[in-house]
């Protein structure tokens, strides 16, 4: 049959076209609830407007101030972060602890992106009316999150200025340029009901926990750790770790378990040279194995952002993610900074509002809980709540300043805690896992020769068994050192000639947050504390950077961003490239998490609530502590630990820092340096290892083979 045309139609038909592709691109970047109730239900009046307090970074003070920057300065992917009704968030916690109880029908029920967003999210109605309001300030809005709290926004200082009333300006901290606001932003009061603010107005960005071993170090004694030449170190080495933490019989077993079939991704802001892990691989017999490597550039915002100063975090990262499960594939995600924005988390967002998020997720980034303000960490408990909701684990290190995880980037010199007790806002959030840091105690016992070889096996490895662990502590507050050179304390070790050469802030990191209460899962452990917060550090591994002769091994041959050949016969360039912190841990329990998820044929989501349940399995709960099993599972008895622990039990050392001023900073004599104490009368070191949980080391270490075997 023939069509009749009618000419005079086509003006319309064009018209109904262009509005359907508009609403088309409207609809697909809508999100939240169509049936939560407008929160928003007063008109919008720019002259009503209320400060949004916490929002002005620390480090923007007036001293370091050097004025305003350029109204057309662009300031592109700021994120506004909005937030749930109470009444929202706790029927989402409801199903967040059905969905992570095995004994809940509606266990592993992981929800998709879309879902949490029409379930849990803010109005439709309230993201539009903030939608609106941010274009007609001029201001383009590129996407909304998938769970509705996350709005992508781009501009410039000047629509910044006229949209939220306060001013960007240059400021110059310890030597580096930045750029930050110089007060509170302010919104109309009626959309506060809905909007928490601006993630971040500053490109004070989160700093890799890494720690490289220097050559000029002061070790504390002869013949023990010390300066490069001529001593012995004993690195680790992927296949050491196998034989320490007993992943080995996983690999053998008749049915191997080696993480095929899964996939690990860690978060970065730059790319690395690819051939570095084929290298790392090579080297260290991990090539025979299937596992693969690719970079990936996921989503709206983000662009490769080539090799930049992080080469170094992103090459450990991506080696290591693949070390522990030699057969997982791993994706290095990478998005560049944007002016205000770090490219880990638009990596991270992308790539959790996909249809098929991945399933493990790994982050070495540190900044703390004030640096990142209300919504920094908002933004955090939102993407990574999101992230569990959606079977997904996240493992973040914990940071590398001990308790002091305020005073480890842009800090003047001696890098001494000077803001108090602070943790990683990165990995302080309910809903990932905070991976601690170790030492291994061989080395001031003087027995290398007990659990090391002083050669190594073709795949690099030359450790003969489980070593002794203490925590990973390298200043002159830690107790191990300064009990080593014959004081009582820290702070009469840090105040003499000798001692002043350890003012470092290098320990693992671990402290209260003050964000976030107590999960239910956190509760009841031995070494808990009563203190209604969520404490850090989760689980720890071997972190040390070679203070005590034993470091970490990896790849970054990039000579313009600092790289070294990866020649690990040669003992100059081995040593270039090892390293310590608990940007090792994140990785690498992502890696062992690999083996969980293929064991267990799923995908876990939040680690967290089972590691505690094994873990009153083995030492009893608070008010019924196992003494016997957390003695046999210590992990100061070396080759004597019982092969049946799931943790090893630190015992040994703490994580105090030396400081100055009077943030929890304790001196009772009035020397230069005291010593990071919770009392500020007595000396109470923040803080020790003791039996059962603590904030040096968490949980302790893990035997790997029986930690999936029992993992339910």
């Amino acid at each position: 049959m023939a069509l009749r045309r009618f000419p005079q139609l086509a003006p319309l038909l064009s018209l109904l076209t262009m509005l359907f592709v508009a609403g088309s691109a409207l609809a697909a970047n809508q999100a939240g609830s169509p049936s939560a109730a407008a929160r928003i239900v007063v008109t919008v009046d720019e002259t009503q407007l209320l400060s949004l307090p916490g929002h002005t970074h620390p480090l923007a003070k007036a001293k370091f101030d050097q004025g305003r920057v350029s109204d057309s300065l662009p300031l592109e992917h700021m994120f506004l972060e909005l937030r749930r009704s109470p009444e929202q968030e706790k029927r989402l916690e409801s199903a967040l602890r059905e969905i992570q109880d095995p004994h809940s029908t509606r266990y592993h029920s992981w929800l998709t992106a879309e879902e949490l967003g029409t379930r849990f999210g803010p109005a439709q109605r309230d993201i539009e009316t903030v939608v609106r309001w941010l274009e007609q300030q001029g201001l383009q809005v590129n996407r909304i999150s998938k769970n509705g709290l996350t709005i992508d926004v781009s501009g410039t200082a000047g629509q910044v200025r006229q949209t939220f009333h306060t001013e960007v300006h240059n400021y110059l901290v310890n030597g580096k340029q930045h750029i930050a606001n110089a007060g509170d932003p302010q919104i109309p009061a009626a959309l506060t009901p809905v909007v928490v603010g601006l993630v971040a107005l500053h490109d004070f960005m989160p700093t890799p926990a890494t720690r490289k071993p220097t050559a000029n170090f002061s070790f504390p004694c002869n013949g023990c750790p010390g300066a490069f030449n001529g001593i012995q170190f004993y690195d680790e080495a992927p296949a050491d770790l196998a034989t320490i933490y007993n992943v080995t019989p996983l690999y053998t077993a008749s049915t191997p378990i080696t993480g095929k079939g899964q996939t690990v991704v860690v978060l970065e802001d730059t790319d690395i040279n690819p051939a570095d892990v084929a290298t790392f691989r090579t080297a260290f017999g991990l090539s025979t194995y299937s596992g693969t490597f690719a970079h990936i550039h996921p989503g709206i915002g983000c662009t490769d952002p080539g090799t930049n100063a992080g080469e170094e975090e992103a090459a450990l990262d991506s080696e290591w993610a693949g070390a522990v499960a030699p057969d997982a594939s791993v994706q290095l995600a990478s998005c560049a900074d944007t002016t205000t924005n770090f490219g880990g988390f638009v990596a991270a967002q992308n790539l959790l509002d996909q249809a098929n998020p991945p399933y493990i997720m790994s982050l070495s980034y540190s900044e703390c809980e004030t640096f990142q303000g209300p919504s920094g960490n908002a933004f955090l408990n939102g993407l990574w709540q999101q992230a569990a909701i959606e079977g997904v684990s996240v493992f973040v290190s914990a940071g590398d300043g001990g308790a002091a995880g305020c005073d480890n980037s842009d800090a003047p010199a001696p890098n001494l805690a000077r803001a108090g007790i602070a943790a990683n806002s990165l990995a302080s959030t309910p809903y990932d896992v905070a991976t601690g840091g170790t030492d291994f105690s061989d080395t001031a016992a003087g027995t290398n020769s007990t659990y090391w070889s002083t050669t190594n096996t073709p795949s690099g490895s030359s450790a003969k068994s489980y070593v002794p662990e203490m925590t990973w502590n390298n200043s002159c507050a830690s107790s191990v050192l300064y009990s080593f050179k014959g004081y009582s304390s820290g702070i009469s070790y840090c105040n003499t000639d000798f001692g002043a050469r350890f003012l470092d802030l290098g320990a693992a990191g671990g402290a209260p947050s003050f964000v976030y209460a107590k999960p239910y899962w956190q509760a009841n452990v031995p070494g808990v504390p009563n203190d209604g917060l969520r404490d850090l550090p989760d689980v720890s591994l071997f972190a040390s950077n070679a203070f005590w002769s034993h470091a970490v091994l990896f790849c970054m041959s990039d000579a313009a961003q600092g790289g070294a050949p990866c020649d690990y016969t040669t003992p100059e360039d081995a040593f270039a490239n090892s390293a310590g912190g608990t940007s090792f841990t994140a990785p690498q329990f992502a890696s062992i998490q690999a083996l969980i998820n293929q064991k267990a044929g799923a995908p876990q989501g939040n680690p967290n609530p089972i590691f505690y349940s094994l873990a009153r399995s083995e030492y009893g709960s608070a008010d019924n502590p196992d003494s016997a099993t957390t003695s046999a599972c210590n992990a100061s008895q070396g080759t004597a630990v019982s092969s049946s622990c799931v943790f090893h039990d630190v015992t040994k050392g703490n994580i105090t820092e030396p400081c100055y001023g009077t943030n929890s900073c304790y001196d009772p004599v009035g020397n230069v340096y005291g010593v990071l104490s919770t009392s500020g009368t007595s000396l109470d070191e923040a803080y020790p290892a003791t039996a059962g949980w603590d904030f040096a080391t968490g949980l302790g270490s893990v035997n790997v083979t029986n930690l999936v075997n029992q993992w339910p």
